[in-house]
């Protein structure tokens, strides 16, 4: 069964609608972006986040004592590396702390996809390559780049309700990640969170 990331969770309201579809991952950002939240509004969008559902932290080349202190309180779960972070910083951080790492890897090629090396994250992101941004351009990549590998990945990068099938049967990721494709106006859809939840579990029933 595809696991499902609601990413960019900013406002209560978000916590309300996730809570009542219960996707299994949703992901706070913490680095600059339309989607930022800061650590107090984390804090409090957790403590009404149904347990069932594990919170991401989203970085793009943080403190690692500010990563770990979040991870100790208890506001995040998952720590979801999407900058130039390397080897040896994850390694650091799994030194100090237990939480799953994620680590992003932006596809602009099939070689962008060969010379990638995260041998000490738990899990890979494949993501949409920017010049500018290192995540949520809303712009889908090459899914032929995506060569094998032995980490369980998640699948972002403009995923939305008309391609998240395609995308699970021509890739079968660990998880779908999805943002930008469940957005109104710059802001969280309940509707459209619930069509993408209820339209990726009824492809997964059908599949069994």
């Amino acid at each position: 069964m595809t696991k499902i990331k609601i990413c960019g969770l900013t406002r209560p309201e978000d916590i309300e609608t996730v809570n009542e579809y219960l996707p299994d991952y949703i992901g706070f950002i913490f680095a600059e972006s339309k989607r930022q939240v800061d650590d107090s509004k984390a804090r409090e969008l957790k403590l009404i986040l149904d347990p069932r559902i594990s919170a991401v932290g989203v970085f793009v080349n943080d403190d690692i004592s500010r990563i770990i202190k979040l991870c100790r309180l208890g506001i995040i779960d998952l720590i979801q590396l999407h900058g130039d972070e390397d080897d040896g910083y994850i390694r650091e951080l799994k030194q100090k702390i237990p939480n799953p790492v994620i680590k992003a890897i932006r596809i602009k090629n099939r070689e962008s996809f060969r010379t990638n090396s995260c041998g000490n994250s738990d899990f890979l992101l494949f993501d949409t390559y920017h010049e500018e941004l290192y995540g949520g351009s809303g712009e889908t990549f090459d899914w032929s780049a995506v060569g094998r590998t032995k980490k369980p990945y998640f699948l972002a990068g403009g995923i939305h309700n008309d391609n998240v099938r395609q995308a699970i049967a021509q890739l079968h990721p660990y998880a779908v990640d999805i943002s930008s494709g469940v957005e109104k106006n710059g802001y969280k859809d309940s509707e459209m969170i619930r069509e993408i939840i209820t339209n990726i579990r009824e492809y997964e029933n059908g599949r069994k």
